[in-house]
């Protein structure tokens, strides 16, 4: 149909948007020209579904940028078959992405009918993400060790429950767990990368600076 190509070829520019800034994982790629970003979005809004910026979708949140989505994606780096949690379901367009790449994704949202929102919208496309309405903060004990988390909304430092639910090198005989996490204030968050090298041993690296809705919970919110 005319529309499903307009959407690819536009999904198409904004690979080659963010090839050009710097996302240079091809598996990340991949999946953000194959995940219907438009299907994520308010009908009202899909002319603009495929630029490089956020959109409100309600409730005080936003669809986050592609690039952010492409950034935050590169640093966690999932492989085939981890277990991923996200903090911050929101629109599901993060959730898709990490389902296309291949994780068994897990996601937590503290507004109850933007989860069963976006619940209808994965279903919909066929993605299989397990989601949880809750406080997101706290991880999720029941499917850990993960061995990727990311956080979608900036914390005030970071969540000791989501350190503990990591997996830990060699874990499973598998690498290390990644935290990815936007950390600092309302008026902006370091990009943060936590490795689970042994059972109290962390790795920490900072990255760029951006600027999230603000988490919110029990730990580390703002």
């Amino acid at each position: 149909m005319p529309e499903d190509r307009k959407y690819q070829r536009q999904r198409r520019q904004l690979v080659d948007h963010l090839r050009a800034n710097d996302i240079s994982d091809e598996r990340v790629l991949s999946a953000i020209g194959a995940v219907p970003r438009h299907a994520f979005v308010d009908p009202a809004l899909r002319a603009r579904a495929y630029e490089d910026e956020a959109l409100p979708i309600g409730m005080n949140q936003t669809i986050s940028q592609p690039f952010t989505v492409a950034y935050q994606t590169m640093l966690l780096d999932p492989q085939v078959g981890d277990r991923v949690l996200e903090i911050g379901t929101g629109s599901g367009y993060q959730a898709a992405v990490l389902a296309e790449m291949g994780a068994h994704v897990f996601s937590i949202e503290r507004h109850k009918a933007l989860l069963e929102r976006t619940r209808a919208i994965l279903k919909s496309l066929n993605y299989r993400v397990v989601l949880k309405h809750g406080d997101g903060t706290l991880g999720w004990l029941a499917y850990a060790p993960y061995g990727g988390i990311i956080v979608t909304a900036g914390a005030s430092d970071v969540p000791v429950p989501l350190l503990e639910q990591l997996r830990i090198a060699g874990e499973e005989g598998k690498p290390a767990g990644r935290l990815v996490i936007p950390i600092g204030d309302a008026s902006g968050q370091k990009m943060n990368r936590f490795r689970r090298i042994a059972e109290d041993d962390y790795e920490r690296e900072e990255a760029h600076i951006f600027r999230f809705v603000p988490l919110v919970g029990r730990e580390g919110g703002l």
